[in-house]
């Protein structure tokens, strides 16, 4: 029973630091105002909002505080590419 306890206590910290740190989308005005740091691209996704959950992933692990998507299409599978801010 502790043993629940505790991985119930460190998943909730992990969780929690996690969506501190998540990149945010942002406009282009708002954007005007943030350094670019990069570009990010994602593929194989079949929706818009799996295509941005990518985008916003690597957007993340790249240590981006933003990101703004650029370019969205596919016919059955959808890609993208993302500008990252830091």
């Amino acid at each position: 029973m502790k043993t629940i306890k505790y991985f119930a206590a460190a998943a909730a910290i992990a969780l929690t630091s996690f969506a501190t740190f998540a990149a945010e989308p942002v406009n282009l005005q708002q954007a005007n105002d943030l350094a670019p740091a990069g570009v990010v691209s994602a593929g194989h996704a079949t929706t818009l909002s799996g295509l941005e959950a990518k985008l916003a992933a690597k957007a993340e692990a790249q240590g981006a505080s933003s990101y703004r998507i650029i370019s969205a299409g596919g016919n059955n599978l959808l890609s993208g590419t993302a500008i990252i801010y830091k």
